[in-house]
């Protein structure tokens, strides 16, 4: 599943969150390969604001699942969160080549929100809109 915005946390939610991160560190440090473990854990440190770390996580993801359409998309959200956006370009042109289809989603995605502004996003433009899907 797609990374969605999240609201502002309160304290607790936040210290919650931390709780739930060690938990899961810990997890993927006793098994590196645990994708579900892997999957919450960086979708958790980008909830966090810890978007190197997410893509650190969404990198190895990416490893293991070279051809995940979600797991390439997560990727670009966190390339283009860390101000990525070639790097955040062709991992979402990959998604797409993998099936992506979420592109309601896509095109809103405030992840996304400086690659869709860059000159980059353009000839991914061009490839949706080839595919008869509505841009505005």
């Amino acid at each position: 599943m797609p990374k969605r915005p999240q609201r502002k946390l309160t304290r607790k939610e936040q210290r919650d969150l931390d709780i739930e991160i060690g938990f899961l560190e810990g997890v993927v440090e006793r098994d590196s390969k645990y994708v579900e473990a892997l999957q919450v854990l960086g979708d958790n440190y980008t909830k966090r604001g810890k978007f190197a770390e997410g893509m650190q996580i969404d990198e190895r993801l990416s490893r293991l699942l070279p051809d995940d359409p979600t797991v390439l998309y997560n990727l670009a959200c966190s390339y283009a969160l860390t101000k990525r956006l070639d790097q955040a370009a062709s991992a979402l042109v990959r998604a797409l080549d993998q099936g992506y289809s979420d592109i309601r989603w896509l095109l809103k995605d405030p992840d996304l929100a400086n690659l869709r502004e860059h000159a980059l996003f353009k000839p991914i433009k061009a490839r949706l809109s080839a595919r008869k899907v509505k841009i505005q």
